[in-house]
């Protein structure tokens, strides 16, 4: 069986594309990542009052467990 032979164009067209996909599969994960950034900002901007009614964790000085208060 003779080798398999791939022209030099066959891979550049082949590596273009495989980069495009990365580049495309980066910006949309750039642009959900940045949504989310986005939506815990508008989250972080609430009302103080309410923001210490909800529970936290805090940690125990004598046994060093983080407990909810």
């Amino acid at each position: 069986m003779p080798p398999f032979v791939v022209p030099p164009l066959v891979k550049i067209m082949l590596g273009v594309v495989g980069a495009a996909a990365v580049a495309h599969w980066l910006a949309s994960e750039v642009r959900r990542i940045n949504d989310e950034i986005d939506r815990l900002r508008a989250v972080a901007a609430m009302d103080p009052a309410a923001r210490r009614k909800l529970p936290t964790l805090r940690r125990d000085p004598l046994s060093g467990e983080w407990r909810v208060s």
